[in-house]
């Protein structure tokens, strides 16, 4: 399918992917109805490695993705998101999940994508990702919203009622299924890593209630986990945030383990 320049519009259904406002030209498809993007290196690097980035919206990524977008190209990495609105980790929508991705294997790309969850897409990635332990190559958060019980009930709550076909009470009792930090333990057998970063005065997405609880249980689990606190810092668009070397290190750093561990 032929690459489209970035002045395009993609209209489908209620959803709307903004191709302009990506970064750099991507091609834009459609899985099961709903829109999908990927934006591909000139030369892949070896064992074909992808970033799924979440949220896909309306606005999402933007051009404040590029400092980040531009190393993963650049080294080989594509990277491809697919909008679903605003969805929130519920089983019907982590099937659809799993529908782009293996689109996205159709097209030769690595079994084993490296998720890069931003705000409430960490919980897409994560809810996804302990529903599908074996094809995560590893979990890597801004400000990620990580606790259903957190801001998805006490935001735009409808949407995570909606998603998940259940009511408030009916998704706390079954936390314990439906819940990112009560599934990890299949991933830390793994060895799945993780990247977390965030600010410690984040009032939207408070870090005790997501982050800093990812962390700890999965740390108890014997699971690794990188974190960058940025001190002082709330749920903002700052550069801390979309320019932090760490973060793209560890996304390099880890496509190239992804593929010694799949030769191995």
């Amino acid at each position: 399918m032929q690459k489209l320049l970035p002045v395009v519009l993609f209209f489908l259904s209620f959803n709307v992917l903004a191709v302009e406002q990506l970064p750099f030209a991507g091609e834009v498809f459609t899985v099961e109805g709903k829109p999908a993007f990927i934006i591909e290196p000139e030369e892949r690097a070896v064992g074909n490695p992808w970033v799924w980035y979440a949220p896909t919206l309306q606005n999402l990524p933007n051009q404040g993705h590029a400092f980040y977008i531009k190393q993963f190209l650049d080294n080989g990495i594509a990277v491809a998101g697919y909008h679903q609105g605003e969805v929130r980790g519920g089983p019907v929508s982590s099937e659809r999940f799993s529908a782009f991705y293996r689109e996205v294997g159709k097209r030769g790309y690595s079994d084993k994508p490296i998720l890069l969850g931003q705000s409430r897409g960490g919980l897409m990635m994560l809810c996804w990702a302990f529903r599908n332990p074996d094809k995560v190559g590893a979990f890597v958060g801004i400000y990620p919203v990580c606790n259903l019980a957190s801001w998805p009930l006490r935001q735009m709550k409808q949407a995570t009622l909606d998603d998940y076909q259940m009511t408030e009470a009916e998704i706390l009792a079954n936390l314990t299924k439906l819940n990112p930090p009560e599934n990890l333990q299949p991933m830390a057998k793994l060895k799945v890593p993780f990247f977390l970063l965030y600010g410690d005065n984040d009032i939207v997405v408070p870090h005790n209630e997501n982050s800093l609880l990812i962390e700890n249980a999965y740390t108890m689990l014997g699971g690794h986990v990188e974190v960058k606190v940025v001190p002082g810092a709330g749920h903002s668009g700052g550069d801390f945030y979309f320019k932090e070397q760490a973060l793209a290190d560890f996304v390099l750093k880890v496509a190239k383990e992804i593929d010694a561990n799949e030769e191995n």
